[in-house]
């Protein structure tokens, strides 16, 4: 669990983190060993869920080693799905991340929503959604794992 107070915006009790999976966790549909080495250490803090549409027909094969849940999406309406799945695990305590159009709704809904700028690009809709912007899947494991860079950031 992550536990931050954050002076403006309020108390984060983070118990769950979901990652979108293409262009956030993954670039092409794989992941590096660096990821690899993040989720693991991450998991000792965090419930970890990946939901995805696995644009590639990776996820699966990829994370199948790793301590997470992955949910692969019914293809159409993704955004509302994975809006769904962020509600199931009470989006108070969620940690959503993600670049795409059909994250938009989960970035919203979640009590943190976070962006990624990466490689495939961020779309505008989520970009505004979210709470905040990092250049990178190194940073978001930075910042949870350094919750204080979180109150840095967020505090108004």
């Amino acid at each position: 669990m992550i536990n931050v107070s954050i002076p403006g915006f309020g108390d984060l009790k983070l118990r769950h983190v979901v990652f979108d999976y293409n262009g956030t966790l993954a670039l092409d549909g794989k992941i590096s060993e660096q990821v690899r080495h993040d989720i693991i250490a991450m998991n000792q803090n965090l419930n970890i869920h990946v939901v995805t549409a696995d644009t590639y027909g990776r996820a699966k094969s990829e994370l199948q080693d790793l301590p997470l849940k992955v949910h692969l999406l019914e293809p159409g309406k993704e955004a509302e799905q994975k809006l769904q799945y962020v509600q199931s695990l009470q989006s108070k305590s969620v940690v959503a991340i993600g670049n795409g159009n059909n994250d938009r709704q989960m970035l919203k809904e979640a009590r943190l929503g976070i962006l990624l700028l990466g490689a495939e690009g961020s779309a505008i809709a989520a970009l505004e959604s979210a709470d905040m912007v990092v250049k990178n899947i190194g940073e978001v494991f930075g910042l949870l794992q350094n919750p204080l860079r979180l109150k840095a950031t967020l505090r108004y």
